[in-house]
């Protein structure tokens, strides 16, 4: 049987390469996104940036660190806290101290990200002058990154320089120095006094002192830290990005790598059983000759396994080329950090080749003991119409998978509705569901073929009718070519939709938690307490400030939980901010209350929850309202009081009884003209606020449908050339029975519409049954939305399916159909 199978290899060419190519190209995925997962696991280790040449840094707490049976619980605080007054004057008696203030700068006419220091800083860099010279006067300023020269004046945006503080800089700044950029910001040094007004706090200090002495000076302070060496890393603004870099590149490279290992693996197997099915007259002809149900089992494996090492191989040296391409493309495109590069791990190779092979073999088991079982003349009545295309086994993964989506649905509403908004939830939904209908879709094919065909075969001419009954006659050709477009489709709407439902969500919760207006600062500044005072002022206004803060909650005594905090005096939010209530009121918030949401492991009103606020202060509050868990964006509101140093962030503004709504926008607008506030309507805030997919998640996605879509239009072009070519007697038949040239080839192209056709419905049919799974989540979340499809991602990948199918099964029929129609009608198979 080897001998066999070596020379059907050589006779069989077309089917062959199919799967070679199919295989081939499934490898290279699972390589190619192996590596990038790999590479992405470990990131540079990199040296202090801004304070290279400090000695030593004091930092206050940043952390709040919490005490569990299982071992301490950390969380970054919200509002770090200064360095205590009592350790900056121990530290300096030491030596040098030099106090550092970071704030956000905006200028017409420099980069988009402006940070401002005091100059004292400037030598920890080290940072040296170019040109000019250091600041004296408080509208002087030394620029990094040459976009501005000595001389020139700096106008800003609305006149001012927005900061993160209280005090705004003048309309113009004049700049008197530059110094070369470092490559890790873009920074505006003031001198030491306008940095402090413009940013009251200090949360680090630079000092020139023993680090043993300094050690000994802070003892005692909790939470204050002291840095040398490399741990001044810390102190840079942006020490975590490496982390965060390496979290978003894991949870896209993950993703990519989990989807697009599943789309190689229903691919390749449904191309290796769809190769092994069309053989059943060979097979029959083998048996009759005395061929044992082994012998051909033996064939088939043999075959398999020599295309899945050839395949293989080939497939870890595409996934060697693409791999390096891939990550540049990530870089480019602000995906990954500028030092990303595939590395040298050699994991995602075996692993890649093994699944390769394991695939191919898999792929033909459910075939080959099928052919084997079979009885000559059974064999060879077969290999006209398809017949008993659900085998057992088939009938029985198909219904196990359907129901285990239907029970896992079903658990998930019951349990935790909230888990199905995630997005490792709905990335992983789809799977069960499209392989679900994928082996149950023969049982299908033959009544949706007929039902899509059914206007089509009525029209005049027969073509119509032949279409219809080629396609459901031939169900397991059917299937096959379906799959990958079912793949497509089902992925496209899923993955896509349910991003887009859930921000359709978050909007509608918007809408019905916004009242008449929403007011915004200029700047992370926040409203100062004047254009408040004017605010509260305006008749017919009843207002509420509020700002952003964190609280932290210990659940179940070992899991420490951080959550968005609203900070609001007491009583306007009941009126102003529409808060989806389920139990208490709001107008019962006070000093020493907090009003939770359903997520809260304890949300009963009365109880009493041991928390900590945003700078790690400890409280005890009691719960005056709960609030519906919604789509997660709910948080928990509290007082000013318990977000100390926090800034107002947002003002929502109700009419009172009899207002007139044109008024009341007008007073606020002239009442935060001169901070350079925004007054938004409802329906302009939920235009303004409507919510956007992460980058992150959006470019993760993009990555993944543009993989899944090349790869199963390939396939698919693949396969359809596969079947096309299985059929070049039938194509005489017809040719001799007097249909013209073109008249086949149009029925070749229906046919392919046809199937892609069937393929674009049970995708359809998985998108929906998946975003009814979500939307089911949400209206038991309390809140109710509208599914959203994306139909343009949708028609433009059936679209190019068609095309694909269309091209791939229309050119090698009209190559062969060059020849004689006798001769095709003789050519054996």
């Amino acid at each position: 049987m080897l001998s066999v199978a070596l020379r059907t290899l050589r006779s069989r060419s077309i089917t062959f390469v199919g799967s070679f190519v199919a295989l081939s190209l499934g490898v290279a995925l699972i390589a190619v996104m192996g590596l990038a997962l790999a590479s992405s696991l470990h990131a540079p280790d990199r040296k202090p940036e801004r304070f290279a040449a400090a000695p030593v840094v004091v930092r206050g707490a940043d952390t709040l660190r919490v005490s569990t049976p299982i071992g301490d619980r950390v969380q970054k605080l919200a509002q770090p806290r200064a360095v205590p007054a009592a350790v900056v004057a121990k530290l300096k008696k030491l030596g040098t101290v030099v106090e550092d203030r970071s704030f956000t700068v905006r200028a017409r006419s420099g980069p988009g990200e402006l940070v401002g220091h005091p100059w004292s800083t400037a030598a920890f860099g080290p940072y040296e002058i170019d040109a000019g010279r250091a600041p004296h006067a408080a509208d002087e300023v030394v620029v990094s990154g040459g976009w501005a020269k000595p001389g020139e004046r700096v106008r800003t945006d609305r006149g001012t320089v927005r900061v993160v503080g209280t005090v705004r800089v003048a309309g113009t700044v004049r700049v008197v120095g530059t110094v070369a950029g470092r490559g890790f910001e873009n920074a505006v040094f003031y001198t030491d006094a306008r940095a402090a007004q413009l940013c009251p706090t200090s949360t680090q200090l630079a000092v020139d002192a023993d680090p043993a002495a300094v050690r000994t000076a802070v003892r005692g302070s909790a939470g204050v830290q002291v840095l040398t060496g490399d741990a001044r890393r810390s102190a840079d603004a942006d020490a975590d990005r490496d982390s965060e870099a390496l979290t978003a590149m894991n949870a896209m490279f993950g993703t990519a790598a989990g989807v697009t290992t599943f789309v190689s693996v229903f691919v390749v197997a449904s191309t290796f059983a769809f190769s092994v099915a069309q053989r059943r007259r060979e097979f029959g002809l083998l048996r009759t000759a005395g061929a044992t149900p082994g012998q051909i089992r033996r064939m088939v494996f043999v075959e398999a396994l020599s295309v899945g090492v050839l395949a293989s191989a080939a497939g870890c040296v595409l996934g060697s080329y693409g791999a390096p391409r891939l990550s540049a493309w990530a870089v480019d495109g602000g995906l990954a950090p500028s030092w990303f590069t595939i590395g040298s791990a050699t994991w995602p190779y075996y692993t890649a080749c093994a699944t390769g092979l394991l695939v191919a073999l898999c792929g033909v088991v459910t075939a080959a003991w099928r052919a084997g079982r079979t009885g000559p003349t059974q064999a060879l009545r077969e290999a006209s119409v398809d017949t008993r295309t659900m085998t057992r086994g088939r009938w029985l993964f198909g219904a196990a998978l359907l129901l285990t989506a239907a029970v896992t649905l079903g658990l998930a509403l019951f349990s935790d509705p909230a888990d199905l908004l995630h997005r490792k939830t709905y990335v992983s939904r789809p799977m069960l569901l499209i392989t679900a209908v994928a082996l149950l879709a023969p049982v299908v094919v033959r009544p949706l073929t007929r039902l899509i065909a059914w206007l089509p075969a009525r029209l005049p001419g027969a073509g119509g009718m032949l279409a219809r009954e080629n396609a459901a006659a031939g169900v397991r050709r059917t299937a096959a070519i379906a799959a990958p477009v079912l793949v497509t489709v089902a992925l496209a709407g899923s993955l896509l939709g349910a991003t887009a439902t859930l921000n359709e969500a978050k909007a509608t919760e918007t809408r019905e938690q916004t009242a008449a207006f929403a007011i915004t600062p200029a700047s992370a500044a926040g409203f100062d307490a004047a254009t408040l005072r004017k605010l509260r002022a305006v008749p017919g206004a009843e207002v509420s400030a509020t700002s952003s803060s964190a609280v932290y909650v210990l659940e179940g005594g070992v899991s420490l939980i951080k959550d968005e905090a609203r900070a609001a005096d007491p009583g306007p939010p009941a009126a102003t901010a529409h808060l989806p209530i389920v139990s208490g009121r709001a107008g019962d918030l006070d000093d020493d209350s907090i009003i939770v949401n359903e997520e809260w492991q304890r949300h009963t009103v009365g109880e009493h929850v041991r928390v900590w606020l945003g700078d790690g202060t400890r409280r005890t509050l009691r719960i005056a309202a709960v609030m519906t868990a919604g789509t997660g964006n709910n948080g928990v509101y509290v007082t000013p009081r318990n977000t100390p140093g926090a800034s107002v962030s947002r003002v929502d503004v109700a009419l009172t009884d009899g207002a007139d709504a044109h008024a009341v926008a007008a007073g606020l607008r002239a009442a935060v003209r001169t901070s350079g506030g925004q007054v938004f309507t409802k329906e302009q805030w939920v235009r303004a606020s409507y919510p956007e997919t992460n980058r992150t998640t959006r470019m993760g996605f993009l990555l993944v449908l543009g993989i899944a879509l090349l790869y199963t239009g390939i396939s698919l072009a693949n396969t359809m050339v596969m079947a096309t070519s299985d059929r070049v007697r039938d194509l005489a038949v017809l040719r001799l029975a007097g249909a013209t040239r073109w008249q086949v080839l149009r029925l070749v192209g229906a046919e392919a519409l046809m199937v892609v056709a069937v393929g674009g419905v049970l995708g359809l049919l998985v998108a929906a049954l998946n975003l009814a799974g979500m939307w089911s989540a949400l209206a038991l979340l309390s809140v109710p939305t509208t599914i959203e499809l994306p139909w343009t991602t949708i028609g433009a990948a059936v679209a190019a399916c068609a095309a694909l199918a269309v091209i791939s099964s229309v050119a090698p029929a009209a190559i062969s159909l060059r020849r004689r129609a006798v001769e095709l009608a003789g050519t054996r198979e």
